[in-house]
């Protein structure tokens, strides 16, 4: 018994670093993906970063709803410069290693502003949930000290659980390969490369996941069907469309965002496959980014006024 213990354990090798495949069965794209890739990074930093200028700078935008923005974009350029930077990384110098402390911190990273995107997108429902339904409270409710607290809230919230989750996950043994078929270090590949039953932190997984991103998608789901239910009582057309535009865009960059992450996160791991993971994380990690500078600036008159007067300033 004790000679049968011995031997397995001495099949488990000590993983010293990970090969981050990435997209290395493309290698006729290589030059292509470095392009887009490089083209996506310099839009999300260009869009959110005129985002938090303006948004300091226009005096008519010092309310609650764009304070979230600049924090929303910030945290934004926090969250691509994760991942992006990696990626690029590997395809230009060809060097896909990564120690398991690099990794074991890039997921940490990920995971943290992940988690804080998803409590801050909720707190952005309740600011137009009490802008649309409560306006004549919204002055009150949503005061700078308010608001002050809630931003610094979600941006704290992901740090304790996730630092948690992640030295749980890397505390495990690896075995068999450290070839993480995957453009980062994202729990999914990850725990397909640990010994043994997983079944536990899978386990842990759904509940940090139902927490962190479930429950906040719960409270945006109440919020907007409140602010539906209220727009469309509005006596006037003018009024219901302006309320729509106002909330249409916040709810689009909501659907896109927990949708392709809750999929990812929540399948068993019997359901994973390299491709499909790899789809749902450039939803999640790269393509919402892209589109949210654009969404709020394109469907929003007061962003589009403001980067106006920002032009004819220069």
């Amino acid at each position: 018994m004790s000679h049968m213990k011995f031997e397995a354990e001495s099949n488990i090798s000590t993983v010293t670093q990970f090969v981050l495949l990435g997209f290395a069965s493309l290698p006729n794209l290589q030059g292509i993906l470095s392009a887009v890739f490089s083209i996506i990074y310099m839009i999300i930093l260009i869009g959110n970063c005129l985002i938090i200028l303006i948004t300091r700078l226009d005096p008519t935008l010092q309310k609650p709803m764009y304070f979230f923005l600049a924090n929303f974009s910030t945290l934004e350029v926090c969250y691509v410069s994760v991942t992006v930077p990696r990626i690029l990384f590997n395809i230009w110098t060809q060097d896909r290693n990564i120690s398991v402390l690099t990794c074991a911190v890039q997921m940490c990273f990920f995971l943290m502003l992940g988690t804080d995107e998803c409590f801050l997108l909720a707190v952005m429902s309740y600011d137009r949930y009490v802008a649309i339904c409560n306006p004549l409270q919204y002055p009150l409710v949503m005061n700078s000290r308010k608001c002050t607290q809630l931003a610094a809230g979600s941006w704290l919230s992901g740090i304790p659980i996730q630092i948690g989750q992640t030295c749980w996950i890397f505390s495990m043994h690896f075995c068999s390969s450290n070839q993480i078929d995957h453009f980062f270090c994202d729990i999914p590949p990850i725990l397909k490369l640990a010994c043994g039953d997983t079944s536990v932190h899978e386990l842990s997984v759904y509940l940090i996941v139902m927490v962190v991103a479930a429950l906040p998608f719960m409270l945006v789901l109440t919020s907007y069907s409140k602010i539906i239910a209220t727009i469309l009582r509005l006596p006037t057309a003018k009024g219901r469309a302006k309320a729509f535009s106002t909330c249409s865009s916040h709810l689009l960059v909501v659907v896109l965002f927990y949708g392709s992450g809750t999929i990812t996160y929540l399948r068993p791991k019997s359901m994973h496959s390299p491709g499909t993971d790899k789809l749902l994380s450039l939803f999640y990690t790269i393509v919402t980014p892209m589109f949210n500078p654009l969404i709020y600036s394109l469907r929003n008159k007061e962003v589009i006024a403001a980067l106006r007067k920002l032009k004819l300033q220069k």
